[in-house]
């Protein structure tokens, strides 16, 4: 069976950094500080693709698009978390199809306008998953009342007193 429900690429970022994590300290969270930095797993391109109603998080390689790693990112964005000390880095949760083995990696950016980008589009498709939001509906509503007629009919005039300004 062919699946018809074509790939829509949400976001494209050119780089992107993967680290070794070590395990979580606490339950509060992960902190990018406990992380070697400088030491990085891979470096390369991420791109956030919807397919059907699935979405995922691609790493690639910039030059060749060879797959480094896929993480799913469900609608209520469980596979994705910030880190607790840096807006630029999060934790990707990877699983594996075969097995339902998980891994965590880390993930950084070097700019924090790409962090921002990062996380305005998966939360863009989460809002589109969960059905969108109430903004729309209430437009929907205002557009099927009735119009109401404001203008002055025939003879009909108002006026204006402004405090403070003399007649000439």
């Amino acid at each position: 069976m062919a699946d018809d429900s074509y790939e829509s690429v949400l976001l494209v970022l050119k780089e992107c950094t993967a680290y070794r994590i070590p395990p979580r300290a606490s339950a509060k969270g992960y902190k990018a500080s406990d992380w070697d930095v400088n030491s990085f797993l891979w470096k390369g391109r991420l791109r956030i693709i919807t397919k059907g109603d699935d979405c995922y998080i691609s790493l690639e390689d910039s030059t060749t698009g060879e797959l480094f790693a896929a993480c799913p990112y469900p609608p209520d964005g469980s596979s994705v978390e910030p880190v607790l000390d840096s807006s630029r880095y999060f934790v990707l949760t990877l699983v594996d199809k075969a097995s339902g083995r998980k891994a965590y990696i880390g993930m950084g950016f070097e700019e924090r306008s790409s962090a921002f980008d990062f996380n305005v589009a998966l939360q863009d498709y989460a809002k589109r998953a969960r059905g969108g939001s109430a903004q729309p509906t209430a437009a929907k509503q205002a557009t099927q009342q009735p119009a109401i007629d404001f203008s002055l009919k025939g003879d009909q005039t108002f006026s204006i007193k402004i405090g403070g300004v003399r007649r000439l």
